[in-house]
């Protein structure tokens, strides 16, 4: 069978080089791609959201099965757009897609259906929304109602944080049409955990559980990202919680978006904040996080391929009932990005190393925005390469992953020294005699 795979970050390049294990798979190719997922594959020069040129190409390419890796075509409807050709692709409707595409409509899903999350306000006017800022007495977070890469939540601390959010997104327009509309949420505390299930039917699998790190810089300073790193599984994400994030969080959602009138097939992300009260969901995606796939996809034994045809067929119950094949180690992907991300950075960089890095033991460095220019790879986004590695435990995995990040230079190049060490802190606190010890653990 042949198979596509829609976008061109480090989530598509690890979904390419995982389906192209599969023996079901006879060719996997890439739109647009990068300049890994060429070499897992065939790249195609088209653009995630030209829905009419991916349709033909799928129809004249014979394409068995595509998967949509980013959320602007599933947004756009590429899924309607597929089937109604008849074509099998993993992904959810337009209708359902605006679970991820509007920030009001999830939040008011969630309200509808009481799955657990921070209090909230919808805001059009830039006045009315100050105003309400000024009368909180708590942090909040200021959210673009759109999609905006990743980038349209602020977190703010204080309230000329919250008035200068809001300033950006609704008055600059920073965000473009995505911030016509706000959410002004409770700023909550704790731990972050991305829950990725799949959805077919009534039935749910979920993904081992994967901690993300969005801020820019170590001790999560710095404005909010797509993600600097990733790591799976996360020693927060017990079988105990996992059993009430299913329970409250992901089957409420299914069942609510069935009541609407949009039944959710594919992938479901729960961005969730766990509190001292209990899992809070702080998003929704329709698809695989970024960069939360890279590590998942290390650690994937299952055929990906196999999982990805029984949500399309309605045939998840299989899965369901035998679970999924996991390596046990754990893995560790950290984020290259560009100087300047996730503000303006200069691009076409010559990337240094790659081939070293490719040769160390148990790491797989995953391209997020790369291409080929003159025969060398180059810079092609602001995150550029998710270098990934399993470990017999985290520390190893993480010491194995900054051992290939060593070997790869870039002009500009930055990245975060502290993914999983809120885990391995944890986990050694939880030994006999455990100590937390100062500093950072394993930072290299």
């Amino acid at each position: 069978m042949k198979v596509l795979v829609v976008g061109k970050g480090g989530r598509e390049h690890a979904l390419c080089w995982k389906l192209r294990q599969s023996p079901r798979v006879q060719a996997v190719y890439c739109a647009p791609g990068n300049a890994g997922s060429a070499e897992e594959g065939i790249n195609v020069e088209i653009e995630a959201h030209e829905l009419d040129r991916l349709v033909r190409f799928a129809r004249q390419e014979g394409i068995g099965l595509t998967v949509v890796g980013p959320e602007e075509p599933l947004a756009l409807g590429i899924v309607d757009a597929f089937e109604k050709e008849g074509l099998r692709i993993v992904g959810p409707s337009k209708a359902a897609a605006e679970l991820e595409a509007s920030k009001v409509f999830a939040k008011e899903l969630m309200r509808q259906f009481d799955i657990p999350t921070a209090e909230f306000r919808v805001f059009d006017d830039p006045d009315l929304a100050r105003k309400y800022i000024e009368s909180r007495d708590h942090p909040v977070v200021v959210k673009a109602d759109g999609l905006a890469g990743g980038k349209g939540a602020i977190v703010c601390s204080t309230k000329e944080e919250a008035l200068a959010a809001v300033e950006k997104i609704m008055v600059e327009q920073a965000f473009g049409a995505a911030g016509r509309r706000v959410v002004i949420e409770r700023r909550l505390d704790g731990q972050e955990l991305s829950v990725i299930a799949l959805v077919s039917g009534r039935t749910i699998v979920m993904l081992e559980p994967t901690q993300d790190h969005k801020p820019a810089f170590d001790e999560d300073r710095g404005p909010n990202t797509g993600g600097m790193g990733a790591y799976s599984p996360t020693p927060i994400g017990t079988p105990e919680l996992m059993r009430e994030i299913e329970r409250v969080v992901l089957v409420p959602a299914v069942h609510g978006m069935r009541r609407l009138h949009r039944p959710f097939r594919g992938v479901l992300y729960a961005g969730l904040m766990i509190t001292p009260q209990g899992p809070r969901v702080l998003e929704f995606n329709v698809r695989f996080g970024d960069p939360e796939t890279q590590p998942l996809m290390m650690r994937l034994k299952t055929d990906l391929c196999a999982l990805l045809e029984a949500i399309v067929d309605n045939q998840l119950e299989s899965f369901a009932a035998s679970g999924l094949e996991w390596d046990e180690r754990p893995a560790v992907c950290v984020v290259l990005a560009s100087e300047g991300y996730p503000g303006p950075y200069q691009k076409g960089r010559t990337i240094f190393g790659l081939d070293h890095a490719a040769q160390l033991p148990q790491v797989k460095v995953f391209h997020s925005g790369t291409k080929v220019s003159n025969g060398r790879v180059v810079t092609d986004g602001g995150r550029v390469l998710s270098v990934t590695a399993l470990g017999e435990n985290l520390l190893e995995a993480k010491r194995r992953a900054y051992e290939a990040v060593k070997c790869i230079e870039f002009a500009g190049m930055f990245y975060r020294r502290d993914i999983a060490d809120r885990a391995i802190r944890r986990l050694r606190l939880a030994q006999p005699g455990g100590d937390a010890g100062t500093g950072s653990p394993g930072t290299l």
